[in-house]
């Protein structure tokens, strides 16, 4: 799967955005540790914009950003052979045909290195008014076949929004059971109980957890 399958898979701009806050609430409730945590969301990324990050702590990353003009999301696989490291810069085609309205993120400071040079192996927007997503016109590389700009694992959770794929995830990657109804009720964005905290960390409070909701701007009961 590359960026042009992604662009199939993904939502509308406003159930994506839904569907980034959920994952980092889902990840606050289960992680009260924040380094531990892949998935995050800031509603107040600037006075207009809003933001959904991934970072899995062994350098792959994504960006979203949400904004009047609509969303663009940028991602960085370390192992993808269209690293920008190592190929003189982003891969052609990558960055080529993004509309001016989202410029300014090509050279965002958070998503550049400290030379300035952008951090990305895909990419993808979607104005407000698109009837979809689009991407770049892109000449992968011949010998990677499979996931080369790294769009697979990146977006796994975003090209498939189940809750069954979130409680995979999850039970893999903080090794305990996670109650799949509490997980339906977090992704439906259906205002956060006690009792839903509860059955996703017992050692986790609604209490503990307004600062991070008000932050995300999800709704508690």
């Amino acid at each position: 799967m590359t960026a042009h399958d992604v662009a199939l898979r993904l939502p509308d701009i406003t159930a994506l955005r839904d569907h980034c806050r959920s994952l980092a609430v889902l990840e606050a409730i289960l992680s009260p540790a924040w380094g531990d945590r892949w998935h995050s969301f800031d509603t107040n990324w600037s006075e207009t914009e809003e933001a959904a990050m991934m970072r899995n702590g062994s350098g792959d990353e994504y960006s979203i950003v949400f904004s009047p003009a609509g969303a663009y999301l940028r991602g960085f696989a370390h192992e993808s052979p269209m690293t920008p490291y190592g190929n003189d810069g982003p891969w052609p085609g990558v960055l080529d045909e993004v509309p001016e309205v989202f410029a300014p993120y090509v050279d965002e400071p958070a998503f550049s290195d400290e030379d300035g040079m952008p951090v990305v192996t895909v990419c993808l927007w979607r104005r407000t008014g698109d009837e979809g997503w689009s991407a770049g016109a892109i000449d992968f590389p011949e010998s990677f076949d499979r996931d080369p700009d790294g769009a697979t694992s990146l977006f796994a959770l975003l090209t498939d929004r189940g809750a069954e794929a979130f409680q995979e995830w999850a039970q893999d990657y903080y090794e305990t059971e996670v109650d799949l109804a509490a997980i339906r009720h977090v992704l439906a964005s259906r205002p956060l109980t006690e009792d839903v905290v509860t059955r996703l960390n017992p050692e986790a409070s609604l209490s503990a957890l307004a600062k991070e909701l008000a932050g995300a701007g999800y709704p508690r009961a």
